[in-house]
């Protein structure tokens, strides 16, 4: 239909951003630039939902440049007779972003009084104007939604506008969308994305922090709770996820709020004190020894009015809340038909993969071929706020090791959401003791006993690698908190190589600004002979194949052809003459120099007319001393995502992480390995 969708939303509160986030991501599937676009705005550059897919998407348009008009400025127009000339000048100021980029997400204006312009009319001409597709966001909170979808259809479609879909967004359970001509798609209540997060709180009701983090301020305010009983009462009264409202002179409540969540009794969100009253120092330092991680907030303000404001206070996803951001996501893609969408819209999917589209991909492919997968490190911080985004995307199905109530501590104090997930404890698992006959069996030429082997499947990563050559699981990441060596040991002694494949080996995915390369090795093998080294540019042209990179080998060295000669460079010719003979469909050329690997103009003058000089994809270093610098180097002067290491040439996916991973590098680490499942 276009590569323009223009948002056009049915009641203030309908959820734009929630749609806006899922359209933008599906478009950015497809190719390697969006854009976003606000007819109007109230303050220019500050618009949140613009501020989040500018940050998000990457788009490097300047944020003054993404609206047409301000509302105080659209509204003068209009009054003076000049509408015409306010739609010209947004169509004027959207066609000078469109022609910057293939793709693009308009995001409507609230429908309101249908006598400024921000009117059904207006959204519907701007579309039309726009040559967009309309998506119509409807109020699932309404009092007949169903009714309403159905309003919002043939409102635009009688004022010319071509609708791609209807959404109804924070539905209540249960309700179904109508029948209309286009697809139609129902998008439940997600407290995580609505409701409030305790730093919002605070925030909009102008609190002091007292104490609390990052983390605890991004905890999710699901309930108000009013402190003004004796303790017992007051403890019958908390809930899940509740802001504990309270004088701060009523020590009791204070501590008696900090030990039900700490204990585990209840997951508090955070405490605020009113009056202006702030605790004595000895219960502050009591709260400060429970180690509960709650945030506690002071406002001058008294518990009544301080309750009628945070009440009317709503979340919603933004740049400095990734929580609500892939929770939004999850919530979109669990409930829209996304592969109908995108049929539908009918954008030219870009031949270059970008990072952006390649880590999109990474999701989206992953999602559609749901994997089980073990994380062994299940108490630390990183793996567990990843374990949240993972489960609410729907990447995999997954299995946290560790000791249950000491996860559930630490799920408490981060206040994430891992239910979806099943965790079990090696040390007292029913799998233990078959886990033990098994690796007993696989080491008895090296002298392990059953004894022994009761003690090794105990350690996390040899438990989790047993499960997946049980089929317990379909892969396993590790390594936030252990060394490689200890992640892929028990992967080399229990899973073991692909038939064929003389060595096991790794990758990096390097995104740069406008590629994916992939580096090979980098992590696992010191010094490869050529045999090896041929294994290792097989696995890796086969692992840029697998993630939608056509495969261009570059064996690389410090000759090209034959100007340089010596030991190095006659075991990567030998090496790169292996892969010729093993695969001679596959584009490969060695020895090269990265340069005239990478750059056109060197490869035109050291290596005319080669099919892989200048426009390699697969660079395979001859040692691991070479190419862990180079990937580093790399990374660090051209501010390239390195992701990986990603493991291949195992017979099951078992990949490892940096000790310094952070969040975003875990998810798109278990992603890979969910799609090497698959692909298994």
């Amino acid at each position: 239909m276009g590569r323009s969708v223009y948002i056009a939303s049915f009641g203030e509160g309908g959820g734009k951003s929630t749609v806006a986030l899922g359209l933008a991501e599906l478009l950015s599937r497809q190719v390697g630039r969006i854009g976003a676009f606000r007819p109007l705005v109230t303050v220019p550059g500050q618009d949140p939902i613009l501020d989040l897919l500018r940050r998000r998407y990457a788009i490097s348009l300047p944020a003054a440049d993404l609206h047409g008009a301000t509302y105080a400025e659209a509204t003068a127009m209009v009054a003076a007779g000049r509408r015409e000339e306010l739609i010209s000048q947004i169509v004027e100021r959207y066609r000078a972003v469109e022609r910057q980029v293939p793709a693009m997400v308009v995001i409507g204006s609230d429908l309101e009084d249908n006598d400024d312009p921000r009117q059904l009319g207006f959204n519907a001409r701007l579309a039309t104007e726009f040559g967009s597709v309309a998506v119509a966001v409807v109020d699932g909170q309404t009092d007949d939604p169903a009714s309403a979808m159905s309003a919002a259809y043939h409102s635009l479609t009688d004022l010319g506008a071509t609708v791609l879909t209807v959404i109804a967004n924070r539905a209540p359970d249960g309700l179904v969308p109508p029948a209309l001509p286009v697809p139609a798609y129902v998008i439940p209540e997600i407290p995580t994305v609505s409701a409030p997060t305790v730093g919002e709180v605070a925030t909009a009701l102008g609190a002091t922090v007292l104490t609390g983090d990052a983390g605890a301020l991004d905890r999710d305010v699901l309930d108000l709770v009013v402190g003004g009983a004796h303790v017992p009462a007051f403890l019958d009264h908390l809930t899940d996820g509740c802001l504990v409202i309270t004088p701060g002179d009523r020590a009791d409540l204070l501590v008696a709020a900090s030990s039900a969540h700490a204990s585990g009794l209840v997951a508090v969100a955070g405490l605020m004190l009113t009056l202006g009253e702030r605790p004595d120092e000895r219960v502050m330092r009591l709260i400060d020894r429970l180690d509960s991680g709650l945030a506690v907030l002071s406002v001058d303000s008294d518990s009544y009015h301080t309750v009628a404001a945070a009440s009317r206070i709503e979340g919603r996803p933004s740049a400095t809340s990734p929580r609500k951001v892939e929770a939004a996501l999850g919530a979109f893609e669990s409930h829209v038909d996304t592969a109908t969408l995108a049929d539908r819209l009918q954008v030219a999917r870009s031949s270059r993969v970008t990072p952006l589209m390649f880590e999109y991909d990474l999701i989206d492919r992953a999602r559609s071929a749901r994997r089980r997968l073990v994380l062994p490190e299940g108490t630390e911080e990183r793996i567990l706020r990843a374990a949240e985004i993972l489960l609410r995307r729907g990447v995999a199905d997954l299995t946290l090791l560790g000791a249950e109530d000491e996860i559930a501590r630490r799920v408490r104090e981060i206040g994430v959401d891992i239910s979806g997930a099943t965790v079990v404890d090696p040390a007292t698992s029913a799998w233990r003791d078959d886990f033990a006959v098994t690796y007993a069996g696989l080491r008895s030429h090296k002298g392990v006993t059953l004894d022994l082997a009761h003690d090794v499947v105990a350690d996390p990563n040899y438990f989790g690698t047993l499960m997946v050559l049980a089929g317990q699981a379909d892969g396993m990441v590790s390594g936030a908190t252990h060394t490689t060596a200890a992640t892929i040991r028990p992967a080399f002694e229990v899973i073991k190589t692909v038939p064929g494949v003389s060595v096991a080996s790794s990758v990096f995915f390097m995104l740069l600004a406008d590629r994916v390369l992939v580096y090979g090795d980098c992590a696992v093998n010191p010094d490869p002979d050529a045999a090896q080294l041929a294994d290792i540019a097989l696995s890796s042209a086969d692992t840029a194949a697998a993630f939608g990179i056509e495969p261009r080998v570059a064996m690389l060295s410090y000759s090209t052809g034959t100007s340089g000669a010596g030991a190095d460079v006659d075991k990567v010719a030998q090496a790169t003459a292996l892969v010729r003979e093993r695969r001679p469909d596959l584009p490969v050329e060695g020895p090269i120099q990265y340069d005239a690997a990478i750059d056109a103009e060197v490869a035109a003058a050291k290596l005319p007319g080669s099919l892989v000089a200048g426009r390699a994809t697969v660079f395979i270093f001859p040692d691991l001393n070479t190419g862990n610098n180079t990937y580093k180097a790399v990374q660090r002067s051209a501010g390239a995502v390195a992701v990986g290491p990603v493991m291949q040439g195992l017979r099951r996916p078992v990949n490892d992480l940096s000790r310094g991973a952070t969040v975003k590098d875990i998810v798109n680490t278990v992603a890979i390995t969910a799609i090497q499942a698959a692909a298994r």
